[in-house]
């Protein structure tokens, strides 16, 4: 296998794995490999760092990372946000959700998780909830 780092006529960089330099190239001539953000298919490599292990005694080094695009910075950004004003409840979303919505549970930002059935719940008993577009911090490597 072998990764490389590609980028697209409107310069959003990503990573994607080929199982050899002659499986990228047939993928890219045949238009199977898009871009990540935009969707294009006009894909190019571009410089990469490569990968050597290190002495047995000398610890390894970290990965050199390509930037973020927009979209990753403003995901970060808004993760950032919602985790400093407000409060993760874990499994008990569900519960914690509908405990502030009837006035039991003293009002505040909350954040977790939930079963699907449990937020199709809330939102059919008028509950506001809303999806978040991404996992919370114990489910993210």
């Amino acid at each position: 296998m072998i990764r490389y780092a590609l980028t697209c006529p409107n310069d959003h960089s990503f990573e994607s794995w080929f199982q050899s330099a002659d499986a990228f190239d047939r993928l890219t001539s045949s238009g199977r490999v898009s871009c990540t953000v935009c969707g294009a298919t006009e894909v190019t490599k571009s410089l990469m760092a490569p990968s050597v292990r290190p002495a047995r005694n000398e610890p390894a080094p970290r990965p050199l990372s390509t930037p973020a695009n927009p979209a990753e910075e403003a995901l970060a950004a808004l993760r950032r946000k919602v985790e400093e004003n407000s409060e993760y409840v874990g499994m008990n979303f569900a519960s914690e959700a509908r405990a502030i919505h009837d006035g039991d549970a003293p009002d505040r930002a909350i954040y977790g998780e939930a079963r699907l059935d449990e937020a199709k719940k809330l939102i059919e008993d008028g509950v506001p909830v809303a999806p978040l577009p991404f996992m919370p911090g114990r489910k993210a490597n």
